[in-house]
């Protein structure tokens, strides 16, 4: 017997799958020449945390492979904007860092999608953005416990 079809829950994650993929495009398009949304999303992290990371933890955040995150670190570290160490007590472990050459590509692109974001936001209007983000974080933290 096929379960029944929630068109509540149909709607929502629909409207959440057209956003994301509208929003990626957009952003994508407006970051610098040869950043993709991974290498900003790994570097706007490490440069909010401020602290070296293994790319284990990394890709534990990201609820990306292991594999992911290692290709992603190697395109950030081949264009210097990250410093990969091995770990001192334990050769088989590395940490990860933002360069000064990371952050300020961050920075660049930050600059560049800030006023893409800021516009979506001027025209739905700051109280709906205030309204509906305790719902995208619980629907976040809902999805990212399992």
């Amino acid at each position: 017997m096929a379960a029944e079809h929630d068109p509540l829950a149909v709607a929502l994650f629909s409207e959440v799958f057209m956003a994301d993929q509208l929003a990626r495009n957009r952003i994508s398009r407006a970051l610098p020449k040869g950043m993709e949304i991974s290498h900003f999303s790994v570097l706007n992290h490490l440069a909010h945390i401020n602290d070296e990371r293994s790319p284990a933890q990394l890709a534990d955040a990201f609820h990306v492979t292991r594999g992911a995150m290692t290709n992603t670190l190697s395109k950030l570290e081949w264009a210097g904007h990250v410093h990969i160490r091995p770990d001192w007590d334990d050769a088989r472990r590395k940490f990860v860092s933002i360069s000064p050459a990371g952050r300020a590509a961050c920075d660049a692109a930050l600059a560049a999608i800030t006023p893409i974001v800021g516009e979506v936001v001027r025209s739905i209007g700051a109280d709906k953005v205030r309204a509906v983000l305790p719902i995208l974080r619980e629907l976040r933290l809902r999805l990212g416990s399992e």
